[in-house]
């Protein structure tokens, strides 16, 4: 079985971009996000680090932290991502596990289903997906997307997903349909609404179930 929301992220020490690297003290007291690619020098891939780079400063501004993860060796992610930075027109410098062994990509699940290992193993079986992974400052898992190798990300849908976690996180609302920050939530069905009055301000009742109030500060 797959990793679940809210299991721990499984950590691992791996070589990376950046030296060896344990995950979990990786993390420290940050949100991370682990994001797997197939293989080095593709071209979706390419795209896909490029945005991440681009969005270095937000995803600093939220306090978290991203790491990549290939089944190619470092040095061939050193030599790849000056064609990333080619690409994005800006460095990109977070951490690119080596993933070589598949150590990873076993624990957190991203091989697809037709992977052959060990035995007959070629670089098309053993591609991961394209998997991302949204990691709570607790080590436990918030947020899980996953696609298929011919579909590259939306990262932008990736930085939405993730303040709407921060959001939430240990507060008693969810999110609507398409919400952005700054929108209203909604109030946990667990909160009588003459509480979410005294708590939050004014409600907005759409139905006894479906209750609004604004994204507190």
């Amino acid at each position: 079985m797959g990793l679940r929301i809210n299991d721990i992220a499984p950590d691992f020490t791996a070589q990376s971009t950046h030296g060896m690297i344990r995950f979990h003290d990786w993390i420290g007291d940050s949100y991370a996000i682990l994001f797997s690619h197939p293989k080095d020098f593709t071209p979706v891939c390419t795209t896909e680090f490029g945005a991440v780079a681009q969005l270095a400063a937000e995803f600093a501004k939220r306090r978290t932290k991203v790491m990549g993860v290939s089944v190619d060796s470092v040095e061939d992610h050193r030599k790849w991502v000056k064609d990333i930075e080619a690409v994005a027109g800006v460095p990109a410098d977070f951490p690119i596990i080596d993933d070589s062994s598949l150590t990873v990509a076993k624990l957190y699940d991203m091989l697809p289903a037709e992977a052959v290992l060990p035995d007959g193993r070629t670089p098309a079986h053993t591609a991961t997906v394209r998997t991302v992974f949204i990691i709570g400052p607790d080590k436990r898992v918030r947020l899980t997307m996953t696609y298929p190798m011919s579909v590259g990300r939306n990262f932008a849908e990736v930085l939405r997903a993730l303040d709407a976690v921060q959001a939430t996180d240990g507060a008693p609302f969810a999110t609507p349909a398409n919400w952005v920050p700054g929108q209203d939530v909604i109030v946990a069905l667990a909160v009588p609404t003459d509480e979410a009055k005294a708590r939050f301000g004014e409600v907005d009742v759409k139905l006894p179930y479906l209750r609004f109030v604004k994204q507190p500060a």
